[in-house]
């Protein structure tokens, strides 16, 4: 996939098959729209084009709001994209300018004059243009005007539950990973460079790999004890993750963990991903450190029987 930091350097490639979107989940939804046109592409020797934008439109037209958290990073973004077969990424740099092109300019002087669009693909709730304004029925109208072709993708839904960003964060901040990642089609994962804790879970027997989040705008799960995956040094290795404040010891900070089983390497400053599978319990608060080392026992019996019945 080759990849375009703003339309200057993209060059008009044959029959380009486009959509527009943030696509911040990367989610079945938007997968159904990346295998929508590929098929089309191939049907008319065409190439397929995601255009986005960076920063998201939303910490652009309302930087002072608090609750702005994203599923994945840029990065992660992008490589899950690259992982669809898409052509070619367009990222445009959103700016509070460019927040005020309207419907029909942003069609003309982007999708038609610097994409050379022959069929546009959206999805069933798409909107584009300044303040979202622009609907699937003028979509239709710039269309004909324009003398491109345009296809709405319907909703897609996975046991009655219509997939979408939104619903995926609301239930990572239930701490329901299972429909979240049922959703998304894949794992959510955080990922980050392992720092020095205060080595408390090595002296009872579980040692710990805490994460450094360097994205302030990552979202991240209700606080709890997981089942989870570990990447590290392209192998995956099984654990279970605290997301808390450790209240046993008092700690006062949020804090991401993971105790990988049967592993037993320094890791301080390498980069690690852990992929979350199931919940396994709420954060809780023992009387001493030996209760807590009882419980994360059985927390390990019961991971270990989660995880094993899904590889």
């Amino acid at each position: 996939m080759k990849i375009y930091k703003g339309l200057e350097g993209f060059k008009k490639v044959r029959n380009p098959i486009v959509t527009v979107g943030t696509f911040d989940g990367v989610h079945i939804g938007h997968g159904k729209i990346f295998q929508r046109m590929a098929g089309i592409a191939r049907e008319c020797d065409g190439e397929t084009v995601v255009i986005t934008f960076h920063p998201h439109p939303r910490l652009v037209v309302h930087p002072d709001s608090k609750d702005l958290k994203f599923i994945n990073t840029q990065e992660r973004k992008y490589d899950l994209i690259e992982k669809t077969g898409i052509d070619h990424l367009v990222i445009i740099p959103f700016t509070l300018e460019f927040a005020t092109t309207n419907a029909s300019v942003f069609v003309k002087d982007i999708l038609v004059d610097k994409i050379g669009v022959k069929e546009l693909v959206v999805g069933y709730d798409h909107h584009f243009g300044k303040n979202r304004q622009g609907s699937f029925e003028e979509l239709l109208q710039l269309a004909k005007k324009f003398d491109f072709k345009v296809e709405q993708i319907p909703v897609q839904d996975i046991n009655n539950i219509a997939i979408s960003s939104t619903k995926i964060r609301n239930a990572l901040k239930e701490g329901n990973i299972k429909t979240a990642n049922e959703l998304l089609g894949y794992e959510y994962s955080i990922t980050g460079p392992v720092v020095e804790g205060n080595k408390i879970g090595r002296k009872i027997g579980f040692p710990t790999a805490n994460i450094e989040l360097q994205d302030e705008y990552k979202l991240i799960m209700a606080i709890g004890v997981y089942a989870c995956r570990v990447q590290w040094n392209e192998k995956i290795y099984l654990g279970m993750s605290n997301i808390g404040y450790r209240p046993t010891i008092n700690n006062s900070d949020l804090t991401i963990e993971v105790h990988i089983f049967d592993f037993d390497e320094e890791i301080y400053g390498d980069t690690i991903t852990i992929f979350f599978v199931d919940r396994i319990r709420d954060e809780e608060k023992f009387k001493d450190l030996d209760a807590l080392r009882q419980q994360l026992i059985r927390d390990r019996v019961s991971t270990k029987k989660m995880l094993g019945s899904r590889q």
